[in-house]
C-alpha cells in the first residue's frame, strides 16, 4: 500500500486515482468490501452524500467485513500497535486514543487485562469509539460490554466502528472545512 495520505478536499478525494483512493479510504476503515465500495462510489456530490453512502456501505456488510475492520485497530491501551502494525491509519487516528496517553498505570494495566479478556471471550479486540471518553470511561465501557452475548457485541462494536469510520472521514476532508473557514 503507497504512503498515508493527508487531509484533502471533497474535489480532491473525487480526483484520485483509483489506487490512492483505496489509500485514502483504509486510512478510515479497512474493511476492504467498505473500501472498494467506497471507491467504486465516487464521484461524491457532498461530503453528506459521501457519509450516507458510508454509512449505507456499512450496514450492508456481514460478520466477516466487521471483524476485518476490527483488525486496523490497537488494542484500547496499547498504542504501539497502532504504530508498528496500521500505519496505514496512523494518521487519521492520531489522538483517537489520546485520553488513554495521560491514564493512570492501573487503569491502563486494568484496560490491557480487560481487553485480552473481552478478545478471548469474543475473538476479536474491543472496539469503542474513544474521542471525547477517558480511559476510565473506556474501562467502564469494556467490563460492562463483557457481559453481552457475542452477536450482539458484534453489532455494538460494528456500531462504534461505525462511528470511528466517520471521524476519520472527517479527518480526511479537513481540507474542505479548512477552505469553507477562509
Amino acid at each position: 500500500m503507497s504512503n498515508p495520505i493527508s487531509a484533502m478536499t471533497l474535489a480532491q478525494l473525487n480526483a484520485l486515482s483509483e489506487t490512492d483512493a483505496t489509500t485514502a479510504f483504509m486510512q478510515c476503515c479497512v474493511a476492504e468490501r467498505w473500501v472498494a465500495a467506497m471507491v467504486a462510489a465516487r464521484p461524491f456530490e457532498s461530503r453528506q452524500q459521501l457519509l450516507d453512502l458510508a454509512d449505507s456501505f456499512w450496514e450492508a456488510l456481514v460478520e466477516a467485513d466487521f471483524l476485518q475492520a476490527f483488525e486496523g485497530h490497537p488494542k484500547i491501551g496499547d498504542v504501539t500497535s497502532l504504530k508498528q502494525k496500521y500505519a496505514s491509519t496512523k494518521q487519521l487516528a492520531a489522538g483517537e486514543q489520546s485520553s488513554v496517553n495521560s491514564a493512570s498505570d492501573e487503569v491502563i494495566q486494568a484496560l490491557a487485562e480487560g481487553n485480552q479478556h473481552y478478545e478471548q471471550r469474543y475473538g476479536f479486540i474491543f472496539i469503542v469509539c474513544a474521542t471525547g471518553k477517558t480511559a476510565a470511561e473506556m474501562l467502564a465501557l469494556l467490563q460492562a460490554r463483557l457481559h453481552n452475548e457475542r452477536d450482539i457485541e458484534i453489532q455494538l462494536a460494528a456500531a462504534e466502528q461505525a462511528k470511528i469510520t466517520r471521524i476519520r472521514i472527517n479527518k480526511l476532508l479537513a481540507a474542505d472545512a479548512a477552505s469553507t473557514q477562509e
